[in-house]
């Protein structure tokens, strides 16, 4: 039996510890069920789901940095209701909880999404804001905060799970953004997603990516998703999940000092497929050799 609790209570939900693997980074965990018993994670959250399958961008999807990864996938998915039928079963084999990662390019698909979810077993449902929206020359709903503040409000109407509301740190104002987001009813906030970027391949003179900018993640965007982390935690009321460039347990511990009540491991699980074993591991550890009793303790956003 442990000496310390690593258990989470996040809006009503019990956590057995707070690692949970983010969205796109485990598919729905099959393949790293190969590897260890996925059923030690505090949960584990699903592929980006649309409400129609998805069969991603065409061209290079993944380009590796001196410290992290470019990613342009373009969410492709089975859609929900191949989610529903296929994949959901399997992953409810699993003793952990699930949450189930949503994404929508106009309000109707995100409501139609969260209709079909709100009928199945999955534990909480992740709103993925960070999705382009058609009916607005393609920006992003999680750009400006007035239209965060629709959808989510929205959502919320009808959403009978745990709504959490994943922030882009391409906000205009991140901190603003979670405020209105919180106001439209979201019972928790999850940031940072990846940051906007491009890579040139210089011997063929042109952008790497064919839609030219994707999403950058890893340990380059570690400080920035901490201090965004941070800030959030000091203007909002609900709880957080933190993430951004978390590698080793030492990373996840920065977020939970600085206000995140769990934190997703993303990128990382590509470099190391046992990342979020050895970071459960580590806190475990580093708790123990400091005295500290509930993960609670390691909170010093307040101090700060």
């Amino acid at each position: 039996m442990n000496r310390v609790d690593t258990s989470v209570n996040l809006c009503g939900i019990s956590f057995k510890n707070p690692v949970i693997s983010a969205s796109g980074t485990f598919g729905f965990g099959q393949e790293y069920s190969k590897l260890y018993d996925v059923s030690r994670l505090g949960a584990m959250c699903t592929k980006g789901l649309t409400l129609n399958k998805k069969e991603g961008n065409d061209g290079i999807r993944v380009y590796e940095t001196r410290a992290g990864m470019i990613n342009s996938v373009g969410l492709q998915n089975p859609g929900v209701d191949s989610f529903i039928e296929k994949e959901l079963p399997n992953m409810k084999k699993f003793n952990t909880n699930i949450i189930a990662n949503l994404g929508g390019n106009n309000l109707e698909d995100y409501l139609k999404g969260i209709e079909k979810l709100n009928h199945v077993d999955v534990d909480m449902i992740e709103l993925n804001i960070s999705c382009p929206n058609v009916k607005q020359g393609g920006m992003a709903f999680g750009i400006k905060a007035n239209v965060a503040y629709e959808v989510v409000s929205e959502v919320r109407k009808i959403c009978t799970k745990p709504l959490i509301v994943k922030l882009s740190p391409n906000a205009e104002n991140i901190v603003d953004m979670a405020v209105k987001c919180e106001e439209a009813g979201a019972d928790a906030i999850s940031l940072v997603n990846t940051f906007k970027a491009m890579a040139i391949d210089i011997n063929k003179r042109k952008p790497v990516f064919k839609n030219v900018f994707a999403g950058l993640s890893g340990p380059a965007i570690k400080p920035i998703a901490l201090r965004m982390v941070y800030e959030v935690c000091k203007n909002v009321n609900v709880p957080v999940i933190g993430m951004g460039g978390i590698e080793k347990w030492e990373d996840a511990v920065e977020f939970l000092m600085a206000g995140a009540s769990v934190i997703q491991v993303g990128t990382a699980n590509f470099v190391n497929p046992y990342a979020c074993i050895d970071i459960i591991e580590g806190i475990e550890k580093f708790m123990e050799q400091n005295g500290i009793k509930k993960l609670s303790e390691l909170n010093i956003n307040s101090t700060l």
